[in-house]
């Protein structure tokens, strides 16, 4: 994989991040013979970058999805590539940051400045505090950046604010504007997150059995990048047909789930089987969801499997294959015409059988049950949550979800494990999971389930998942939360993925 700029961390020197080459090299001042404008002109890693933070402000987009369209479209690679990757995913990490040292040198109220000038200082803070980048080459870069983008006025407003937040260590910075270390605003402010998310993140560590005193470490790994991680699909490929190491691609095996290879090095399209979709790109968390409720035992038969949110496809995808090879039959259910096309598009690859072991349709999982009832054998609900257990990867989330959200996707998690209820037949499994470790979103939701289909006369039981999930992983320490799974990122290096599974009895 192609490595990011070198970064330091809080605190840390200047030089930090630069053993073993990693990264660009560190932009030297002019010299004789360099063109004096030199950093007055806006190269084009900056712009992407720029326009990544725009696209994320202005269309709610995601930066995953944004940045590599974007890498694509403009031709940047290797360390332009990685310095624009850096600048964009660091500024949407370290934005709680950057706002707070940043308001106390701008002359006006923060708040009422552009989203556009925002955006601009946030990538001078980044590059001032966090990257290797000289000082007078970060504030010059940036005020270009604002002159071409946003006009002089406001290229003049960042040139000021730059300037008087050049100099300094992010540590002594910290030290100035963040309350105490160890409490909600102190947290928030040193890592980057809103409190809301800090209160939840530490109940939800209580909540799973882990001491709350690991919440540094948790919040510490939302702001370090993932790991690219690629599912080869059982049937059509093994980790060891992903092993890569030469000059443009390092693939190494994976940590926690045994169909898991890790991309350290190189664009995942180089790997043949990827390219084939005999693979795909896929979290360790993720695919362990899939492989839990795959090595749960069914009483009977073992033939219709149900996918009840199946996009983007990921984990239809290993559902899918595995179907083919044990004889099942898998239905992919998605609301939305445009995700079950990426469903179809991850399953591309699964070859037809008779009647084919994979059906993906348009329609609501809130209705399956009811049209359906006691039809599925297993059934998968990786139910729509805030994501907040995926912010390594989507770190926009944390400032784009509120509370309210809680309150809004509660109904919906709930009626979607109630309808996979009714599709089971007795002596089925559902899995229920989500990209969240929030009470809200996981354990509060199973409890209601049980509660609403006992007073709908039907029998459900709670099963050890993490029996379950040692058949798969035979030791993973700190998996286990009560009788569900819960993975950390700090923990199992993997998104913080939610499951547990159900057997209905009646």
């Amino acid at each position: 994989m192609t490595p990011e700029p070198g970064s330091r961390r809080p605190g840390g020197s200047r030089e930090g991040g630069r053993e073993g080459g990693r990264g660009p090299a560190r932009e030297q001042s002019p010299r004789r013979g360099v063109e004096p404008d030199r950093y007055t002109r806006v190269d084009e890693a900056r712009r992407v970058a720029f326009a990544v933070l725009r696209a994320v402000e202005e269309e709610d987009a995601y930066a995953n999805l944004v940045l590599p369209k974007l890498l694509r479209q403009r031709r940047l690679g290797g360390r332009d590539a990685a310095f624009a990757t850096e600048l964009a995913y660091g500024v949407l990490r370290g934005r709680g940051t950057y706002d707070a040292l940043l308001a106390t040198v701008v002359d006006r109220p923060f708040g009422e400045l552009d989203p556009g000038v925002l955006d601009v200082l946030r990538m001078g803070a980044h590059q001032l505090l966090a990257m290797r980048v000289p000082d007078h080459a970060a504030v010059a870069t940036t005020v270009a950046l604002a002159r071409t983008e946003l006009g002089a006025g406001p290229a003049g407003l960042v040139n000021a604010v730059l300037r008087s937040a050049a100099g300094r260590e992010l540590e002594s910075w910290l030290e100035q504007v963040a309350p105490p270390a160890g409490t909600d605003d102190g947290w928030a402010v040193r890592t980057s997150h809103p409190q809301w998310v800090v209160r939840s993140m530490r109940e939800a560590l209580r909540a799973h059995g882990h001491d709350p005193a690991e919440l540094g470490a948790l919040l510490a790994a939302d702001n370090a990048p993932a790991a690219v991680a690629l599912a080869a699909l059982p049937g059509l490929s093994t980790p060891a047909d992903l092993l890569s190491d030469d000059r443009a691609l390092t693939v190494r095996p994976g940590r926690v789930s045994p169909t898991a290879a890790l991309l350290e090095r190189g664009d995942p399209a180089l790997v043949p089987a990827v390219r084939e979709g005999r693979a795909r790109v896929q979290d360790e968390g993720s695919q362990l969801v899939a492989q839990v409720l795959l090595a749960a035992d069914v009483e009977g038969r073992d033939e219709r499997w149900l996918d009840l949110c199946a996009g983007p496809g990921g984990k239809a995808a290993l559902l899918a294959a595995s179907a083919a090879l044990r004889g099942a039959h898998l239905t992919a259910v998605e609301v939305a015409e445009h995700r079950a096309q990426l469903v179809r598009s991850a399953l591309a690859a699964v070859p037809a059988g008779a009647g084919g072991p994979v059906e993906v349709r348009v329609g609501d999982g809130r209705e399956v049950g009811a049209d359906e009832p006691g039809a599925y054998d297993r059934v998968l609900v990786d139910a729509p949550c805030t994501g907040l257990g995926a912010l390594r990867r989507r770190p926009e989330a944390r400032w784009r979800r509120t509370p309210a959200d809680l309150g809004a996707l509660g109904p919906l998690q709930r009626a979607l494990l109630a309808s996979a209820i009714d599709a089971l037949r007795p002596g089925g499994v559902v899995a229920y999971a989500t990209c969240s470790p929030v009470l809200a979103e996981t354990r509060l939701v199973v409890d209601d389930a049980l509660k609403a289909a006992t007073r709908r006369g039907v029998g459900v039981e709670r099963l050890d998942t993490p029996a379950v999930l040692a058949r798969v992983v035979p030791d993973l320490p700190g998996a286990a939360a009560g009788d569900a799974v819960q993975l950390w990122p700090h923990t199992h290096g993997t998104d913080a993925m939610h499951v547990a599974l159900l057997r209905r009895t009646s």
